[in-house]
């Protein structure tokens, strides 16, 4: 039985504008285990990356806030950490991979001396050791002619390239936990394989766990044990992989399934689409916040909040009509 090293408890998480109060994580709760890779998936403005920095104490200063519920990391609350302990904690114990590398390496300085520079803030060894960490890991994801490329800077690097330079700092400190952020969306295909396939291969290799945030239900079957989804600030399905991709309960869920490319598709079909739009999150949700767009809500639906609650094996489910929907044609596969 694998151990928990992070859970998400009823994690809400508000931003104050000149529009009012914004409920960009509304109640979301998860765990994620030892050596497990979690995958958060939903479409833009769901919450992912709001989640995300609220894990890693990352919010925008005076806007965003955590303003209900808990996030706890090895046993201890992160949320009742002081600045000074969370800067220790960050980019040692729990790193982010960020989804565009160029603007999160710095680009005046040689990437080399960025990933050294993380062991050195952390760990406080000297430069000499540092260098030697940094080129360890650098060849560990496989950045080819390290000692070459451990003195240039982020232009002279490739997409591919600067992406695995990021999960080299990520690494370099062997965080227990690590959160990528849609870290192949400014990728190219090939790239986006080989990214994915380095991860996949690291995290066996380290038992490091791994949540994976992204929009792409491809990259959750390639490289996810279990599966969360997301949909204006709440978690309304969560699953194993397998499970998730063969049973989808929550309608939304079934949308994003759908809504995917499927083999044998003539030139001429049309992608099924998920009519309506998503609710602001800056007003009250009355219902269940997908009703105004399910084919399948009754007035139930739309008068209370149904909770996620358990639905088979290892199966959750925040809807009040999952065991009546039909079988769902038209699967992608």
């Amino acid at each position: 039985m694998m151990e928990k090293l992070l859970s998400v408890e009823n994690l809400q998480t508000h931003f104050l504008n000149e529009d009012g109060v914004t409920r960009a994580v509304d109640g979301v709760s998860f765990d994620v285990l030892e050596g497990e890779t979690l995958g958060i998936v939903g479409e833009s403005g769901c919450g992912k990356s709001v989640t995300s920095l609220s894990i890693m104490g990352l919010l925008p200063d005076r806007i965003g806030r955590v303003v209900g519920g808990d996030i706890v990391f090895q046993g201890e609350s992160l949320l009742s950490k002081s600045d000074k302990d969370l800067r220790d904690i960050r980019g040692d114990k729990i790193a982010m991979i960020f989804q565009e590398p160029m603007t999160s390496l710095n680009p005046v300085h040689k990437v080399g001396h960025q990933i050294a520079e993380t062991v050195i803030l952390h760990e406080g060894i000297s430069k000499r050791e540092a260098r030697k960490r940094a080129l360890d890991v650098m060849n560990f994801v496989r950045i080819p002619d390290a000692e070459r490329r451990f003195n240039e800077y982020p232009h002279q690097f490739s997409g591919g390239m600067r992406q695995r330079a990021m999960i080299a700092i990520s690494l370099a400190c062997r965080p227990r936990l690590l959160i990528a952020d849609e870290p192949t969306t400014a990728l190219d295909v090939t790239i986006q394989a080989q990214i994915l396939r380095l991860m996949s291969d690291l995290q066996k290799e380290t038992g490091t766990s791994v949540i994976m945030i992204t929009h792409d239900l491809g990259v959750v079957a390639e490289t996810c044990d279990r599966v969360a989804v997301m949909y204006a600030g709440r978690i309304v399905e969560q699953a194993p992989v397998e499970t998730l991709f063969d049973t989808p309960l929550h309608p939304y869920t079934r949308g994003l399934m759908t809504a995917k490319p499927r083999l044998g598709a003539q030139s001429g079909d049309r992608l099924t689409e998920i009519k309506g739009v998503v609710p602001a999150l800056n007003k009250p949700i009355v219902g269940c916040s997908f009703a105004p767009r399910c084919p399948f809500a009754t007035s139930r639906c739309h008068a209370a909040t149904p909770d996620l609650r358990p639905l088979g094996d290892a199966h959750q489910i925040a809807c009040f009509e999952a065991e009546n929907l039909p079988p769902l044609e038209g699967k992608a596969q």
